[in-house]
């Protein structure tokens, strides 16, 4: 199974409810478990490592447009100093 699946499956599912009622919001979700949604990623995130380590758990924007990372960021030259 791949990491995070059942997060993202259980995100999938409550969706549209949470757009509705926590719209930018932070949603943190472990394994099969809606853990809660939070105004501020740094309090999804300290939830989230106190209940559960350091994961893997879905930490989300609710309703954020999708974004993508600049292939400069994603890739790292074979050739650059460690």
């Amino acid at each position: 199974m791949a990491v995070l699946e059942r997060e993202y499956a259980v995100f999938n599912r409550m969706k549209e409810q949470l757009k509705d009622e926590h719209h930018l919001e932070w949603v943190v979700i472990h394994e099969d478990e809606f853990v809660g949604t939070f105004k501020d990623f740094e309090d999804a995130a300290v939830t989230a490592i106190k209940r559960f380590g350091y994961g893997p758990y879905l930490i989300k924007q609710i309703g954020a447009p999708p974004f993508r990372l600049p292939a400069s960021i994603l890739y790292r030259p074979v050739y650059a100093d460690d």
